[in-house]
């Protein structure tokens, strides 16, 4: 991902103690109706950081009811575009402004290292509120000269009451992406986070309070999915429902929104993206951007390029160098800047990472660097690169979600153009080469939502993302993503 550089910070950085949660509903704190709550755990040793409130459909239901009362008669109804886009450059303000507690929060929670945290997560999400605050007075429609003595025009009107269920991978920026264009097209929010990583969702919607958005625009409700996110999924007063997760969950959420009210649906799911590496591209470059594209937030990306397709004449060399910087990342302490990756979010994901290198082994892929985990204690797993992986293996075909790297053996631009391909997934790709007519044959030719030219994880507001296949329906970001948050009203009057 490129972003802005952030300011350098301390070497090491305190881990901040965080009270017990509340959610937030109709503009205040309070607890779940049913009195429950969770643990948040922190992935570096598994210790509790604070309990947090449990939303359910109880709880879901008087969300809608707030968004709904909110988006109908409530003062965001009547609320200019301008001054929409004014609070939302503040929101952005705030952020930025507790850039050093946000990132805190989002590495004790989530365990990616602080010094990401600073270099993308915080500057991409402000990137993306003032980029949308951008867009709210410039939303409008066309008139349109029909057969007839009429005047015929359309308006773009926001949705309604939206739903909105983000993953734990990039918590704060997962919010921005979501609350950035819905908030700019005029609708009102029920955000579910994830349950592994509340935190930095709940504290952003104190700054949204702080800062002047009125009650009921913004809620947040904690919970799992099978209670609270079935419940927003198939509310029959939620007008639309956005979910970023794995491909099996957003069957789930579509089904729910069918079978509900045929809400509108947007979904950014899974991936298994091609990275291919041709003879005559830079293999310096190459190899430092297949390196970033894989093992960057600990794997647990969903456009990582997990299928890294390296052309025969220089693939030993290029696996021998991939192999060598593998065994020389810095795996520890999140907090402490010097290294590179923290631990996988959870027990489960450290597990689910751990089976898939045992899969890889079993299949008879040849294992270069890691294999294991670090440490006895958090959830810490070695940088793992495999060669002579072939494309049935379960490495290969199958979304690992963790610092696994398969290499895999191809002869030139027909072959591996198919097998990039031959998944059920599309959602980024990658292609390495100093020829323009190749790279324009693999991007135009790789059915992705993203294609990366000599580079990869290069995001910016502007450029939509989302996938082909079963890699998600719509796009996130840029203009593409206030089609999913607006209805086109066609008006025609006689003359």
């Amino acid at each position: 991902m490129t972003t802005a550089t952030a300011p350098a910070p301390k070497s090491r950085h305190a881990k901040p103690t965080v009270p017990d949660q509340k959610m937030l509903i109709g503009g205040k704190w309070v607890n779940s109706v049913s009195g429950k709550t969770f643990e948040t755990l922190n992935p570096t040793d598994g210790s509790v950081i604070c309990n947090v409130a449990e939303g359910d459909k109880a709880d879901i239901d008087l969300a809608v009811k707030a968004a709904r009362a909110a988006f109908e008669t409530g003062p965001w109804s009547r609320m200019t575009p301008a001054e929409r886009s004014r609070l939302m450059h503040k929101l952005a303000d705030a952020v930025e402004d507790k850039r050093m507690e946000l990132a805190a929060l989002e590495t004790l929670d989530n365990g990616k290292p602080i010094a990401d945290a600073l270099a993308a997560d915080i500057p991409l999400s402000v990137q993306c509120y003032r980029y949308y605050a951008g867009w709210a007075d410039k939303i409008y429609g066309q008139t349109i000269p029909i057969n007839g003595p009429y005047f015929t025009y359309t308006r773009h009107e926001p949705i309604g009451v939206v739903g909105q269920i983000i993953p734990w991978n990039f918590p704060l920026l997962m919010q921005a992406w979501k609350w950035g264009p819905a908030l700019a097209c005029g609708n009102t929010v029920v955000l579910k986070p994830a349950e592994q990583t509340p935190l930095t969702a709940l504290r952003v919607a104190q700054l949204a309070q702080e800062v002047g958005f009125p009650d009921g625009v913004i809620n947040v409700v904690p919970g799992f999915g099978p209670t609270a996110g079935a419940a927003l999924s198939g509310h029959m007063d939620v007008d639309k429902i956005a979910f970023t997760g794995e491909t099996g969950t957003g069957k789930i959420v579509m089904t729910a929104a069918a079978q509900s009210n045929l809400k509108r649906v947007s979904l950014e799911l899974g991936g298994k993206s091609p990275n291919i590496v041709f003879a005559d591209a830079d293999l310096d470059a190459a190899v430092e951007g297949a390196y970033f594209g894989l093992f960057f937030n600990q794997g647990q990306c969903c456009c990582a390029g997990s299928r890294l397709f390296v052309q025969e004449s220089v693939y030993d060399e290029f696996v021998a160098k991939i192999a060598a910087k593998a065994k020389g990342r810095k795996v520890g302490d999140p907090f402490d800047m010097s290294n590179e990756q923290g631990p996988q979010v959870s027990q489960e994901q450290m597990d689910r990472v751990l089976g898939y290198i045992a899969a890889g082994q079993k299949d008879g892929a040849k294992m270069l660097a890691g294999g294991g985990r670090v440490g006895d204690k958090g959830y810490y797993v070695q940088p793992t690169v495999f060669c002579d992986v072939k494309d049935e293996m379960k490495i290969a075909q199958e979304e690992i979600f963790g610092p696994v790297m398969s290499i895999l053996k191809f002869k030139d631009a027909d072959e591996v153009l198919a097998r990039g391909n031959k998944t059920m997934y599309g959602l980024a790709a990658a292609v390495w080469t100093k020829d323009v007519k190749k790279a324009l044959k693999l991007a135009n030719g790789l059915r992705a939502g993203t294609v990366w030219v000599n580079c990869f994880d290069v995001f910016d507001a502007g450029a939509p993302f989302g996938g082909f296949k079963m890699s998600g329906l719509g796009r996130e970001l840029g203009q593409y993503a206030l089609q999913l948050y607006t209805e086109v009203k066609t008006v025609t009057m006689a003359m």
